[in-house]
């Protein structure tokens, strides 16, 4: 192992980034001939697929069981709440960035030219999407990977063991001292994994990135390049004023925020799923941020399910692209109907590479432009398709922030936050007793 210490005791951000901009270089450089990579990234990918189900199954039912019922429910509802309202100021973001810059005015799109957009895909309906909460059978929605079903059982499981532990049958409590012992081994035992997981990261996000530039090309940067500026300041804009702001109110540094959270960010830009990046973001909590695994392992499970801030301002700049690609601007009403709608289908769109673009074409019909083949809505949205994984590597680092930023916020109003992991003893000093039980 002596031959690779010089990559183990490095620095891991830095591999990461160096990993990232020589994935770059090369994928404009060499083109499709870096397919070869695929391979890599994908099993990058896999790799953190492979451990969100164990993460979620054991540390959510360990952060249920560690704190009273009465807490985790204040936990939840500020947690839902403040998602909501960030939701709402990124999707405003996105529409007050998207008439700054007007992308796609003066385009001319040609009806007809809409082939390979997708055709019959659809986003699950409100209704719909709080039915399938509840799980029919919690192992099935374990193994096929659908996270809110299965954060729903784990909560309850959670709460029954917090019961359980704290009954006054001397029996009944050591059988469930028992079991909460049993998880709480099983998340010490994924954290270990997750390590073990991001030291082939630098590998993973070469091959991703070279093979997204490979794909793209220069091309990504065209005819959409103004899209995609848009796009990003948008992002830049949302993270630094909405959740920097919201940090300043609870009196977290937000400069301090953004250096513990760089590696959880940088994680998500390159693998494009806030649920792959859930365990490093559990890590960063816990590890880095002093918040509580009673906090945490409830706030950024659901965050990565309901909390889409980047997806929303995507869709407010994509939508005023169609508007204007098309010559139809869209009205204020059509612009009020895209927030509400942005609002809603958060809740039901999974936290995985490409979803956006489902939201996407929602939030089309919504204001009546509806994608259907061969008109030019349809080649409009197929523009913006072709550069999705673009895109969708700085939504999903938005998102991401704004999990771990909401997390801090409900720990801090929890008193669940060890300030002392926040700038030493200048923070601790500061902690003053409004948030005191």
């Amino acid at each position: 192992m002596k031959l690779l210490d010089w990559y183990f005791k490095s620095n891991l951000l830095a591999r990461i980034l160096a990993g990232l901009i020589l994935g770059a270089v090369c994928g404009l450089a060499f083109g499709p001939a870096m397919a070869w990579a695929t391979p890599l990234g994908e099993i990058f990918i896999r790799l953190l697929k492979m451990i969100v189900m164990p993460v979620i199954l054991f540390t959510l039912t360990v952060g249920a069981a560690s704190v009273h019922p009465s807490q985790l429910g204040r936990v939840g509802v500020k947690a839902l709440l403040i998602y909501m309202v960030t939701t709402g100021f990124a999707v405003s973001f996105g529409l007050i960035f998207g008439n700054l810059f007007q992308p796609g005015q003066g385009m001319e799109i040609a009806a007809g030219a809409a082939e390979g957009v997708k055709k019959g895909v659809t986003a699950p309906s409100l209704v719909d999407t709080l039915i399938n909460v509840v799980p029919v059978n919690p192992y099935g929605a374990i193994a096929e990977g659908n996270v809110l079903p299965v954060i729903f059982f784990c909560l309850l499981f959670g709460i029954g063991l917090a019961y359980v532990r704290n009954s006054e049958d001397e029996t009944i409590s050591r059988s469930g001292e028992t079991v909460f012992r049993f998880f709480n081994g099983g998340a010490e035992i994924m954290y270990l994994v997750v390590n073990w997981i991001l030291q082939y990261a630098p590998i993973g996000v070469f091959a991703l990135i070279a093979d997204v530039f490979g794909k793209q090309g220069a091309e990504a940067f065209g005819p959409l390049g103004w899209t995609t500026l848009a796009v990003y300041m948008a992002f830049i804009g949302h993270m630094l004023l909405v959740y920097g702001g919201l940090l300043l109110v609870f009196k977290l540094p937000p400069l301090a925020f953004f250096n513990k959270a760089k590696e959880a960010i940088v994680t998500a830009f390159v693998t494009r799923s806030s649920g792959g990046t859930l365990p490093v973001s559990m890590e960063t909590a816990g590890h880095k941020m002093g918040i509580s695994q009673g906090v945490y392992s409830f706030s950024l499970p659901l965050g990565a399910t309901i909390n889409m801030d980047g997806t929303a301002i995507y869709q407010g700049v994509c939508a005023i692209f169609v508007g204007f690609a098309i010559g139809a601007p869209l009205t204020f009403a059509q612009q009020l109907t895209i927030i509400a709608t942005s609002l809603l289908a958060s809740i039901g769109t999974a936290g995985v590479p490409g979803a956006g673009a489902i939201m996407l074409m929602m939030v089309l019909e919504s204001v009546g432009l509806k994608v259907e083949p061969g008109s030019p809505v349809a080649m409009a949205y197929a523009m913006i398709f072709g550069i999705d994984a673009l895109l969708d590597m700085g939504r999903t680092a938005c998102n991401v922030t704004g999990d771990l930023a909401v997390t801090c916020v409900v720990a801090r109003t929890e008193n669940e936050m060890d300030l002392a992991a926040w700038q030493g003893d200048e923070l601790a000093a500061a902690q003053d007793t409004a948030y005191a039980e």
